[in-house]
């Protein structure tokens, strides 16, 4: 049973009207700051200039491989319809075009170039760490994080899953917590297995290795809670291993510091089990 032009034109407008309403409803999703969304196609919004940078990257990279799969499409469709046996009954011989293979060679040479060159841009600024406002050494341990202040009276605690808080899988017990618009340095080592520090938000990802100290940086630009796993399989509860952090202004980071110096002060070198229950 053949389709009626009309039937057609309504089928493909549904189409499209279905695609345009799944990347607005991505879009709407991927809003919503500081943790993963339903339904969202986009990378997690920035928080940070680090991950302002790492968006600007990645929306130029979907530009050009876009504008390239399309002029391949555009290729294929031609060959297919110009270079038929009905169409072109009797095939061309030629095996040589200087300018078509210069064209094939210093084209991919240019796109690369035009690639490379915000990509190592990028990279700087990710590896090259500024002055700290704040330092803050994060340990991965299995299956938990913990955090400590060497800047703000060098006490120390961990940081473990809590089932009972939203969203699921990445509230913890005790969040990091970071002042708003200062630059923090973490610190990041592993005391067992190589763990993963991983914020989408602020940009960040980098190995903890037993034996190790590594470093990276971010610069939280918003008020919030922002959440994030460890990235590295490191044993059986590798999936319950987030990490929680909480961006406060300068205030309420000294009052939590204060606070925090208080309740952390009984429990030096903090474990797992002093931390669960102080926690129950």
């Amino acid at each position: 049973m053949k389709m009626s032009q009309g039937q057609s034109g309504r089928r493909w407008l549904g189409l499209a009207a279905a695609g345009i309403w799944l990347l607005a409803g991505g879009a709407a999703f991927a809003e919503e700051v500081g943790q993963p969304g339903a339904w969202e196609l986009d990378l997690q919004a920035s928080a940070s200039p680090v991950m302002d940078s790492i968006m600007r990257f990645h929306d130029g990279l979907v530009v050009i491989i876009t504008v390239i799969t399309l002029f391949v499409l555009a290729l294929l469709i031609t060959v297919v319809l110009k270079f038929n046996a009905r169409s072109n009954p009797v095939p061309s011989r030629t095996t040589h075009n200087t300018t078509i293979e210069v064209a094939w060679t210093l084209i991919p040479v240019l796109i690369l170039v035009s690639i490379a060159v915000p990509s190592f841009r990028l990279l700087f600024e990710e590896l090259d760490i500024p002055k700290a406002d704040l330092t803050v050494k994060a340990t991965g341990k299995q299956w938990y994080w913990s955090y400590a202040y060497p800047d703000n009276g060098k006490f120390e605690y961990d940081s473990l899953l809590d089932k009972d808080k939203q969203p699921r899988l990445l509230g913890v017990d005790n969040e990091l917590v970071v002042p708003v618009n200062k630059v923090v340095v973490v610190q990041v080592t592993g005391a067992d297995v190589i763990h993963s520090f991983a914020v989408p938000a602020f940009g960040i990802k980098i190995d903890a290795i037993p034996g190790r100290l590594n470093e990276t940086w971010f610069k939280a630009t918003k008020t919030g809670m922002f959440y994030g796993q460890c990235s590295e399989l490191c044993g059986r509860d590798h999936a319950f291993m987030p990490i929680a952090v909480r961006v406060v202004s300068d205030q309420d980071f000294a009052a939590w510091v204060e606070s925090a110096k208080k309740k952390f002060a009984a429990l030096p070198g903090t474990t797992y089990a002093l931390a669960e229950s102080a926690a129950h």
